[in-house]
């Protein structure tokens, strides 16, 4: 099996690729005191470049974990996710956490097909 990894960070790389597949690591907004469908917006804006660096694009991802600090919002971050998606919705997971760190309100983590 061949591992490429994307864009490194000090931390981690932002995407992997292996066995077909592209794992894109948690992905947060750079404007953390945005409105949470605004980082919606943002967040997968930045996690389709990664996906087109590794050679896919949005329409081939399968799976999506998202981490949310306020579930009554999910109205916000479920319209950015339609605009973005379309009718190519992956599966989904949706988790309310206590904090994510920096002001973010969502963070995004995300399973595509390389090919």
């Amino acid at each position: 099996m061949n591992i490429i990894r994307n864009i490194r960070t000090p931390i981690m790389h932002r995407a992997v690729e292996a066995n077909g597949f592209v794992f894109v690591g948690g992905t947060i907004a750079d404007d953390t005191s945005a409105s949470m469908g605004e980082q919606t917006r943002n967040i997968l804006g930045k996690i389709a470049g990664y996906l087109k660096e590794a050679g896919t694009d949005a329409t081939r991802v399968v799976s999506a974990s998202i981490f949310v600090t306020d579930l009554s919002r999910k109205k916000e971050m479920d319209a950015a996710w339609l605009e973005f998606f379309g009718n190519d919705l992956p599966t989904r997971a949706t988790v309310g956490v206590a904090d994510l760190g920096g002001g973010a309100l969502i963070e995004v983590v995300v399973t595509a097909l390389k090919n």
